[in-house]
């Protein structure tokens, strides 16, 4: 895959030092990429399946296999998507001095880093920063020491990724330890997996550093740190914003737990403290102050249409159901109706899961509000499950279950090389279809299955 990626994915002007013509054509490059990208899947597969029959691996030899998987993607190109050279242009902006949340990419043509802007996406090239101060100012610092060297900058943000990676290795086990499951299983769904690989190792996301950073919060919550993992969870939140639920679960599960109101008022103060003087102390370093927590942090990802996103595949597919019997309506608006719905609903479980939520069940609680915010929201790009699925893979459900590493596995196939989606949006019947029987799948499942879906106090299951 890392050789003939460079030859499928769209980056301008970013060029390799190895671009080979081997193989020779599109074709042939394209054909050789997805049958590394399948023995991927199916080695990853396999190990799982020997995990069952061979019991006693280690979490540290799963994580030297995935080493071993993921340098040839982290030496090469960003595949899958150009999010990293966006990380960059904003990066590059707050260095020479601008504000991201106001300043686009497109300024970098009069800031003499035109070669930079030419690699960005051009849908992206006037949408503004949508990420927390830590992480632009962490990019801002890779900006000044590279440059204009353009693959230096990114071979060194995807270092900044690996990073969170190193985070999930460490944590993860742990996590799954504090709630007695399996932590070789948990390492495997949630760090050596093909969507970790592939979208947090070979595309760069910044998601892998949010995760590793919120997956070290919640365990320090777990072995009774909670304080600590406020603190990790508050940096996580300044990389992007979803991981600020891992804080307001934290907070509430804990507070629950302790025996007298004035534990309790002491406890959420001191978590506020906590919280408030992180975010502030990383708004005051970046010099962007309270700037970042703007509309553009959430609304960003709506500006993209995918058919595999429900509130897309809901108002696309019910506007064309109206055309065909006379009636024009607005598939933009449809879907903004919709999204309004579905930010609600989300809302609205998130509040019920907290106010049941308590030390021994709060991870499984946060991991599905932060499913129902990926799945629910403007985008539901594949990496983003990533949020929920590192908590997810610590429990035994997710532990015991055969589907999900099948669509763990078929999700890596849902984005091309070039980091557009697969399935175009005339495609969301189709997927509609698909969530509709999934639903009623899994409401039969529940019916006829409770007990599976029973959470026990001792394992967190």
């Amino acid at each position: 895959m890392t050789l003939s990626g460079p030859r499928l994915s769209d980056t301008g002007t970013a060029n390799w030092w190895y671009l080979l013509n081997v193989p020779p054509d599109r074709a042939a490059n394209m054909a050789a990429f997805y049958l590394g990208l399948v023995a991927l899947s199916v080695a990853w597969l396999g190990l799982g399946r020997r995990l069952w029959r061979e019991p006693g691996t280690r979490p540290a030899e799963l994580v030297f296999v995935g080493v071993f998987w993921a340098v040839p993607l982290a030496i090469g190109p960003a595949l899958f998507s150009g999010d990293m050279y966006s990380y960059l242009a904003q990066g590059t902006i707050l260095h020479l001095g601008l504000d991201p949340y106001h300043v686009a990419p497109v300024a970098l043509v009069h800031l003499g880093r035109a070669h930079l802007l030419e690699a960005v996406s051009p849908f992206w090239r006037h949408t503004t920063a949508p990420y927390g101060p830590l992480f632009l100012g962490i990019v801002s610092a890779i900006a000044g020491a590279t440059g204009s060297h353009l693959v230096a900058g990114i071979l060194l943000v995807r270092v900044l990724e690996i990073a969170g990676i190193v985070l999930l290795a460490v944590f993860v086990p742990r996590l799954a330890r504090t709630l007695g499951t399996d932590a070789c299983r948990a390492t495997w769904l949630a760090v050596i997996s093909p969507l970790v690989l592939v979208e947090l190792v070979a595309a760069g996301h910044n998601d892998a550093l949010m995760a590793g950073l919120m997956v070290a919060g919640v365990t320090l919550a777990r072995e009774r740190h909670p304080l600590a993992g406020v603190a990790f969870c508050t940096l996580a939140a300044t990389i992007k914003v979803p991981a600020g639920l891992a804080v307001v679960f934290i907070v509430a599960s804990v507070a629950r737990d302790l025996p007298t109101r004035t534990a309790i008022v002491r406890f959420v103060t001191e978590a506020i403290a906590i919280a408030v003087v992180v975010a502030a102390i990383v708004s005051a370093t970046t010099g962007l102050g309270i700037g970042w927590i703007s509309t553009s942090l959430l609304s960003t990802p709506g500006k993209v249409h995918l058919a595999i996103t429900p509130v897309t595949a809901i108002g696309w597919s019910i506007a064309k159901a109206l055309h065909l019997v006379g009636v024009t309506l607005s598939a933009t608006r449809l879907e903004s109706a919709v999204g309004d719905v579905a930010v609600l609903a989300t809302a609205a479980l998130g509040l019920v899961l907290l106010w049941r939520a308590r030390s021994e069940n709060f991870v499984l609680y946060l991991a599905v509000v932060l499913f129902a915010a990926a799945f629910a929201g403007p985008a539901a790009w594949p990496w983003y499950f990533c949020w929920g699925l590192v908590l997810f893979s610590c429990l035994t459900v997710a532990q015991k279950s055969r589907w999900l590493p099948i669509a763990i596995a078929a999700c890596v196939f849902l984005v091309k090389p070039d980091g557009i989606l697969v399935l175009p949006v005339q495609a969301a019947p189709g997927c509609l279809a698909f969530y509709v029987a999934l639903g009623l799948t899994a409401t039969y499942r529940c019916r006829h299955r409770p007990g599976q879906l029973v959470v026990p106090r001792a394992t967190g299951g």
